[in-house]
């Protein structure tokens, strides 16, 4: 699955955030490294288990993909 991610440099680092995945950002000294936490920090995300309360349920919201 890809994810968008804004990245660009401030100072001496590179920062960057993935815009589809609130919460998942990072801050690396090389380009190459912010993405490679990035993805890190994606994959540890979808992979976190959600407790939900007895009286709800999960559902999924289908989007029609944007022409970029």
């Amino acid at each position: 699955m890809k994810y968008r991610a804004i990245i660009k440099k401030s100072d001496n680092w590179w920062i960057g955030w993935l815009v589809d995945l609130p919460g998942v950002n990072a801050q690396e000294k090389t380009k190459a490294e912010v993405i490679k936490s990035l993805k890190i920090g994606a994959e540890d995300m979808l992979a976190t288990e959600i407790k939900f309360e007895s009286d709800a349920f999960m559902t999924t919201v289908n989007v029609q993909d944007p022409d970029w």
